[in-house]
């Protein structure tokens, strides 16, 4: 695994375009892995200190997430470095767009992702850049339509993403008008814990869960979790955390995700970053979400874990251990010896998934359909590497080498 790890990190993009805004001092970049199948996607994310190496590290990732969410296409990213918060955030975007339009008409799509929104951002500006929708490109270039054909799915896709839950069984509050956008990663963070459960042996229902980042994957996560009967002990955001070591109740967890504001925690009895930051890795714990940003948990947060009782984590988060390594670094490797780590490209592959699904030609377009077609895609990739490999520990080792040998 090794091997093919180290050849595939080293192979060079096949494409990287790098831009200059005229007007302010953003910088982004596209990386474009390989043409695998005709055309790459990845989304489009914005922060300050971004660079090309951390687009890069992302669009491999994306290659290997697609060899479990499908289509059987390259990984790419997009990067912005600047300020989300700032008020020229918008002109920046519109003429980013603009600059990649070519690409994303050709062979890249792409959506929303760190401080980029899918659906009032991305869809919106891409369209006033000519782009008929973010995935046009992916469209083009690996499934070939016909323009009839294309129309049709581009429209099932536009319609897909953003659709209302109206399912009470995957909406916190049907009147909320949740998208699936907005659920449907956490959602595959949570399923992923319960097959793995079903898989490896044992039951979800009763599990203790420590949750990190109450975004809009870590919320979604608890909130499925607890619907399943897991018990959320502790949540950690960047501005404080709760800790419940007999567990929250499945209502108290669901008020906490409609209480949130945009992507934080909001609760009256909040302990500061600080406090939290001491306690919650010491709680006793079977299950880990990590679902902030990327490269936050040390060694020394997972030791503590693994003594406290932990057995599985289900990352939310791309590449959520503190390793410089692009995917498989020491803290990962120790990590995936000592408990069962399922891999991101596994567990939080739902939005890719999405997009899959609804390029297909004629799918149904029910919540249950949709939320149940990324549960089976977790599922069938969890089944795999049992297969494989039984044992609770390497699970994510095993995991990277089927998806690799796809690759290199």
């Amino acid at each position: 695994m090794k091997d093919l790890l180290k050849r595939y990190e080293n192979k060079e993009p096949e494409i990287v375009f790098h831009w200059n805004d005229p007007e302010t001092e953003a910088e982004g970049w596209t990386v474009i892995n390989s043409l695998r199948g005709g055309a790459a996607g990845g989304g489009t994310r914005m922060r300050v200190g971004l660079d090309r190496n951390e687009v890069l590290s992302l669009a491999k990732t994306m290659e290997v997430k697609f060899t479990v969410s499908g289509p059987a296409i390259g990984g790419a990213k997009s990067g912005i470095n600047f300020d989300p918060s700032d008020p020229r955030k918008k002109g920046v975007l519109e003429r980013w767009y603009a600059a990649v339009s070519p690409l994303l008409k050709s062979y890249y799509g792409t959506g929303g992702d760190l401080n980029v929104d899918e659906i009032h951002e991305v869809i919106p500006i891409t369209e006033e850049s000519g782009v008929w929708h973010p995935q046009e490109g992916v469209f083009n270039g690996h499934f070939k339509p016909t323009e009839a054909d294309k129309i049709n799915r581009i429209g099932q896709l536009r319609q897909g993403v953003i659709k209302v839950l109206e399912n009470s069984a995957f909406s916190p509050d049907v009147s909320r008008k949740y998208t699936v956008a907005d659920m449907i990663t956490g959602y595959g963070v949570a399923e992923a814990a319960r097959h793995f459960y079903d898989i490896y042996g044992g039951n979800l229902e009763g599990k203790r869960a420590v949750i990190q980042g109450f975004g809009n994957v870590g919320s979604a996560a608890a909130y499925y979790l607890a619907q399943q009967g897991a018990k959320i002990v502790g949540i950690i955001d960047a501005g404080g955390g709760l800790i419940n070591e007999e567990g929250f109740s499945f209502e108290e967890i669901k008020d906490l995700f409609l209480n949130k504001k945009g992507n934080k925690l909001v609760a009256e009895n909040l302990i500061s970053f600080e406090e939290v930051n001491k306690r919650i890795w010491e709680i006793k714990t079977e299950i880990f979400a990590p679902c902030a940003a990327s490269r936050l948990v040390t060694q020394a947060q997972i030791d503590t874990m693994i003594e406290a009782g932990l057995e599985v984590i289900s990352c939310g988060a791309n590449v959520p251990f503190a390793d410089k390594e692009i995917f498989f670094g020491p803290i990962m490797e120790h990590t995936d010896s000592k408990v069962s780590v399922i891999p991101d490209f596994i567990s939080n592959c739902g939005m890719a998934r999405v997009f899959a699904y609804f390029m297909e030609r004629r799918v149904q377009m029910t919540d249950e359909a949709i939320f149940n077609d990324t549960s089976l895609t977790i599922k069938n990739a969890i089944e795999k590497t049992y297969k494989h490999n039984s044992s609770k520990q390497n699970l994510s080792k095993t995991a990277f080498e089927l998806a690799l040998q796809q690759l290199v």
